[in-house]
């Protein structure tokens, strides 16, 4: 099993900086009010997030899926072992030691990632902030390390705000999920609102958007909302300078979750976004802002 290949022509620092940029995330534009070095570093790491996620989101065959993120886990052991073979992780190596970027939040990306293989339902809340630390909890983490950290507690702002940045994710893209078979929203939530599951997976069932189903897509947002909040209180003032584009990222996760709830959390259909001047003048506003 090998790796995706990659134009001979364009080097490993264009090759992820083409793959954060065509994903279009709120991510990329974060990454623009970095300095140079610190850029790099995150939108290498980035990019090996993605592609490690377009693993599990591109490949319809679940073991030809498993045999590439096993490629990966190699790929991690070879890289940190002074040998990187994929563009990812060239660009990402040489700036893996000055942030703290180390062999066990690559895996722990990986194993969120085989999670989305294994398991269609989460059960509880607490299966899935398991799921949300792997995917998105360390990467916050290493996100805040590559930013600027002098702080431990600044780490246990950074899983807060990527577990509410996931869960936004997880509102927003309800119906692109069911589309996969896939419904994150726990089955005791799902029972406590009297929401079944048919009825999320059947997207144009006759049931449409039920109070019931609005009753508990506001139970998730106001779970987020507090999370965002939690998040907040934790960041020590002496890392908040440093912090400004995970600052940006959750302003702008935020903006979205407050588009989704004012138009009635019709998610089954559509997924919501914003464009990306507006992404851009929120980042803009919270780096003149500082907050």
């Amino acid at each position: 099993m090998t790796g995706p290949a990659s134009p001979a022509a364009i080097s490993p620092q264009q090759y992820v900086q083409e793959k954060a940029a065509a994903s279009g995330s709120s991510f990329y534009y974060a990454f623009l009010f970095l300095p140079p070095p610190r850029r790099a570093a995150i939108t290498a790491f980035y990019a090996f997030c993605r592609e490690v996620d377009d693993v599990v989101d591109e490949t319809s065959d679940s073991g030809v899926a498993a045999a590439k993120l096993a490629w990966w886990r190699q790929e991690v052991q070879a890289a940190f072992a002074g040998r990187p073979s994929h563009p990812v992780t060239k660009a990402l190596m040489p700036l893996a030691a000055p942030y703290d970027i180390r062999p066990s939040h690559l895996m722990d990306v990986i194993e969120g990632c085989q999670m989305d293989l294994q398991q269609t339902r989460y059960l509880d809340y607490a299966g899935l902030e398991r799921y949300c630390h792997l995917v998105a909890g360390v990467v916050g983490e290493v996100a805040a390390n590559i930013f600027g950290r002098t702080e431990p507690r600044t780490v246990q702002y950074a899983h807060k705000l990527g577990l509410a940045m996931q869960l936004t994710n997880i509102i927003r893209d309800v119906g692109d999920d069911a589309r996969r078979g896939r419904i994150y929203l726990p089955v005791a939530e799902l029972q406590q609102f009297d929401v079944k599951a048919q009825e999320i997976l059947k997207r144009d069932a006759p049931w449409g958007y039920s109070d019931r189903f609005e009753r508990l897509m506001r139970f998730q947002a106001e779970r987020a909302h507090r999370l965002y909040d939690e998040a907040m209180a934790l960041l020590p003032e002496a890392d908040r300078a440093a912090q400004k584009p995970g600052l940006m990222m959750a302003n702008i996760y935020r903006t979205l979750l407050r588009e989704i709830e004012a138009d009635g959390f019709r998610v089954l259909h559509q997924r919501t976004s914003l464009t990306p001047l507006r992404k851009l003048w929120i980042a803009w506003r919270t780096h003149w802002r500082g907050r």
